[in-house]
């Protein structure tokens, strides 16, 4: 992924004529998600062409970033914050009568066309990118089936259902509704519709299934 020869940040060159002096951290990020798409992987970026992207000399990249992998980690970490933000506030959003699940999904779902792309990032890093991209890919989804398992004990207590084995219940959910996602990408936009409907009536039977296991255990 890295350019084959980088230069090393201590034989940095003033940048050319009309080249930006100063660039920042969040520059670079923005320059690199111009350069993704929905068929494009950040594996598959180069540090010249992030920098020529940016409009600076390749070496005022290590300003910021070790290395393209550090950049890498950092827009896949960026895509969990973001979703996780996009989801929470969807969820504070809910009309009365209307399903925590399908507004998640729905949310979920409107982001795979969002102008960041930061969700794209996160949906094929886990499963095409480096070990180092997967692993930081994980510990997005990791932080997702936290928060998930928290929503469901605090729906579960005011609700008076009881939930078996939340945590395992918020791995399941995580991991079905990004697999869903990955294959998603590739649809055209008018079949979308149907993933959201399978994933809502799936996220459901995990749902009853656990209250039915924690009643079981109840008797």
């Amino acid at each position: 992924m890295s350019d084959p020869a980088p230069l090393h940040p201590a034989r940095a060159t003033p940048s050319g004529p009309g080249r930006k002096p100063q660039i920042s951290r969040d520059d670079l990020i923005a320059a690199a998600l111009r350069l993704l798409g929905p068929h494009r992987s950040v594996s598959t970026l180069s540090l010249r062409e992030v920098a020529r992207e940016a409009d600076i000399a390749p070496n005022s990249f290590y300003r910021h970033f070790r290395d393209m992998d550090a950049l890498a980690i950092a827009l896949i970490e960026l895509g969990g914050r973001s979703l996780r933000t996009i989801i929470r506030e969807a969820r504070t959003r809910l009309k009365p009568g209307r399903s925590v699940i399908r507004t998640s999904i729905e949310t979920f779902m409107e982001q795979l066309d969002a102008d960041e792309r930061l969700l794209h990032i996160l949906l094929r890093e886990g499963m095409v990118g480096s070990d180092a991209y997967k692993a930081a890919v994980e510990r997005e989804l990791r932080t997702f089936e936290e928060e998930l398992c928290i929503d469901l004990v605090r729906l579960s207590e005011a609700g008076g259902r009881p939930v078996h084995a939340p945590a395992l219940v918020a791995t399941a959910m995580t991991r079905l509704v990004f697999a869903m996602g990955a294959t998603a990408i590739d649809l055209p936009r008018e079949r979308r519709g149907e993933v959201v409907e399978q994933l809502v009536e799936m996220l459901k039977m995990i749902m009853v299934g656990s209250h039915v296991l924690a009643e079981h255990e109840a008797r």
